[in-house]
């Protein structure tokens, strides 16, 4: 929700959001944060808690979103004086103590044990398409590599992604053909076969969900120079077509 905070402690976290999402960073070695909490507010609230989402008091909120806006706007407008030492040190001060003040006023929203076997599964999930980044896969695979049944991995999806397993991996297969196109020989490879090694057989509603993606057609993503391939096959971005097969 607005003017929420996100408290992360581990090096992945899954969070949906909706698409005008706005949000700044404030970034503090873990010891560092444990020790401002425990100066500030004298006790160790955020090691003892497994909160991961803080609802602040709206005025405390307010303040910190205006001091890490001013922040960046010096650091926009006159970053030379982010070199002053004592400058630098009076700034993180005052952010680092509204930050704790916002925690440990705020309301923890307490994650509850299907949020923690989502989290688990969506990670398990991510490792196994990381492991295998230039081939197609598909739902009855996964389940059986991470050892998960599809209806647990689609709501595990559902809440992470906002949207099912079939959709994600049909978006990913899209995605693996659209690099290929692009990294293909037009006088050597046609888009029939690159289509179709990746699992698309109804090349005209193909041809349509990838246009809806990708902005041009297939046989014009074959013709032009690879200049500016920047794929995430692992997270495709959302079809706004949603046409049988492909949703």
């Amino acid at each position: 929700m607005p003017g929420d905070i996100i408290v992360n402690r581990s090096d992945v976290i899954h969070r949906r959001s909706g698409h005008d999402l706005d949000y700044g960073s404030i970034s503090l070695p873990t010891d560092e944060l444990d020790n401002a909490v425990e100066a500030i507010i004298g006790c160790e609230f955020v090691e003892k808690s497994d909160r991961r989402i803080v609802h602040p008091h709206p005025q405390l909120m307010a303040r910190l979103l205006k001091l890490h806006r001013a922040i960046g706007q010096l650091a926009h407008d006159t970053p030379d004086i982010l070199q002053m030492p004592e400058v630098l040190r009076a700034l993180e001060n005052e952010l680092i103590h509204v930050m704790v003040r916002c925690l440990a006023d705020g309301v923890g929203v307490e994650p509850t044990t299907g949020d923690c076997r989502h989290d688990a599964i969506l990670a398990q999930f991510e490792e196994f398409l990381e492991a295998n980044p230039d081939r197609p896969l598909y739902l009855t695979e996964i389940c059986a590599a991470i050892g998960v049944a599809e209806r647990t991995l689609r709501a595990s999806c559902e809440e992470h992604l906002g949207m099912g397993p079939i959709r994600f991996l049909t978006l990913r297969r899209m995605h693996l053909a659209h690099g290929s196109l692009l990294r293909a020989d037009p006088l050597k490879s046609t888009v029939t076969r690159i289509v179709t090694d990746h699992g698309f057989w109804e090349l005209g509603r193909f041809s349509v969900a990838y246009r809806a993606l990708f902005g041009e057609s297939p046989s014009e993503t074959l013709r032009r120079p690879a200049d500016r391939i920047a794929i995430h096959l692992n997270r495709p971005s959302s079809l706004v077509v949603t046409e049988p097969g492909y949703a």
